[in-house]
């Protein structure tokens, strides 16, 4: 049994506001599991327009810390961007395996947001019809298909993936001066459309979506700032 699990938040910097799961049992997905959170901290304005659950609506809701033993009890835990949702869940006691970090193992050169992938490979999956994009559980039975995808595809096993990301969790060795850093180290984007693709590839196609990000989400981390400012600062200096 794999389970997958995906979690809505305040922004960037975490606080829960809905937690959600299915389990992937012999190539078929069963037992959804969802709650909605009452955070720690504010809803951020572009974290509310982006999955549209409101203060009003987890007001009353119980915390992360009441709901988070219903999702306890899987030696596997499947996420996309899995190093995100570890960071802002409670501990889970269980391995991690990365759906977004297999599927650039496994078809380079692709858009790997969860919707640009079910778009590109026609995810046979049929998530909540009440449901839309970002919200937890239809994520999760997006990814879900995602990773019975990859399994269908590369032969790999949950051993196999696992090993996988083992090695991709392995530190790297540092290039040596004026190297040009690989596609693997670079910063990516870890929210909104272009999830998953990396700052420099979305300063090439969308500047625009990197400077209204500048302006607009007061929560970005220092180093996704000083990535995005790098990025954009070197598309300016191109040559003409």
């Amino acid at each position: 049994m794999l389970r997958v699990i995906d979690t809505e938040t305040c922004g960037l910097q975490g606080g829960i506001v809905e937690v959600a799961s299915v389990d992937v049992v012999d190539g078929q997905i069963v037992n959804p599991m969802s709650d909605l959170v009452r955070p720690d901290r504010p809803i951020a304005r572009q974290a509310m327009a982006v999955h549209r659950i409101t203060e009003a609506m987890v007001a009353d809701k119980p915390t992360i810390e009441a709901v988070i033993s219903r999702y306890h009890g899987s030696p596997v835990y499947v996420a996309h961007n899995a190093s995100f949702d570890r960071r802002v869940l409670p501990e889970m006691h269980g391995s991690w395996i990365c759906t977004l970090t297999l599927a650039r193992q496994l078809w380079p050169g692709r858009k790997y947001s969860n919707s640009a992938l079910r778009e590109s490979l026609r995810l046979d999956v049929t998530p909540p019809a009440h449901l839309h994009a970002h919200r937890a559980l239809y994520d999760c039975y997006v990814t879900a298909g995602l990773l019975l995808r990859i399994m269908a595809d590369s032969g790999w096993d949950r051993d196999e993936m696992l090993r996988r990301m083992q090695r991709s969790d392995r530190p790297r060795m540092t290039a040596g001066a004026g190297a040009r850093p690989n596609a693997d180290d670079e910063a990516r984007l870890p929210f909104g459309k272009y999830r998953g693709e990396t700052v420099s590839a979305v300063a090439r196609r969308d500047p625009r979506y990197l400077l209204w990000m500048l302006r607009n989400i007061a929560d970005l981390s220092p180093a996704l700032k000083q990535a995005v400012t790098a990025a954009l600062q070197q598309r300016d200096d191109r040559p003409a």
